[in-house]
């Protein structure tokens, strides 16, 4: 049986492969958290039917990683998504959409019996945004992490992965452009200063239902 794949504060990860695929990096680590075999074929090689003896499948971590963000960018982008639903299909070049992405975290990135949805929020407050924050932390568990959109005054233009806290840190996020578990501290958030792959502003979440 495949060990339990886990990051925790200050861990190094696969890194996104491409310039759009921010959102797909992040929607397959959800997966090798949610999956110990995913995450073994990922990291090593071995499938999750492989017998003593076999061979690990060829090429590198990176490698693997880089093609499953690009099985994860046709489900989330395509007409039909994970889970044979129906969605707005989305250019690749424009990264991965929230609706794309919530049925990739409802259809095996994640607990299967968490349902998801999308909130926006560049909008909000000062007061808002810490409503948002303190509810982020609280619909945050294991094996129900949350997307994060951040981006300019202007647009969305980065996606990241936010589970729960390890170590000192008030949020711990999975940052696919330089492939670590950062911090996400609630005043950067409030304050629109996250400095997260050089963009500041919280726009949106794809975060499961608080309730069980």
């Amino acid at each position: 049986m495949a060990a339990p794949f886990r990051l925790v504060a200050g861990d190094h990860a696969p890194v996104q492969q491409t310039s759009t695929t921010c959102g797909s990096a992040s929607l397959t680590i959800a997966r090798m958290l949610a999956n110990p075999a995913f995450a073994q074929w990922i990291r090593d090689g071995i499938r999750k039917d492989a017998r003593d003896g076999d061979v690990p499948d060829a090429g590198t971590e990176a490698q693997r990683f880089a093609a499953y963000e690009q099985v994860v960018a046709s489900r989330t982008n395509a007409l039909v998504g994970a889970g044979r639903h129906l969605q707005l299909p989305w250019p690749r070049a424009l990264g991965t959409p929230p609706w794309g992405a919530m049925n990739e975290l409802e259809y095996g990135a994640t607990d299967p019996q968490a349902d998801y949805d999308v909130t926006w929020f560049r909008h909000r407050g000062r007061v808002g945004l810490e409503h948002t924050y303190a509810a982020l932390r609280a619909r945050v568990r294991p094996g129900r992490p949350a997307l994060l959109y951040v981006g300019n005054a202007w647009a969305p233009r980065h996606v990241v992965l936010v589970m729960p806290p390890t170590g000192e840190q008030e949020l711990d996020v999975y940052e696919p452009s330089v492939g670590r578990v950062v911090d996400l501290p609630q005043h950067a958030f409030v304050e629109r200063r996250l400095a997260v792959a050089g963009w500041d502003v919280p726009w949106a979440a794809v975060w499961a239902d608080p309730h069980p």
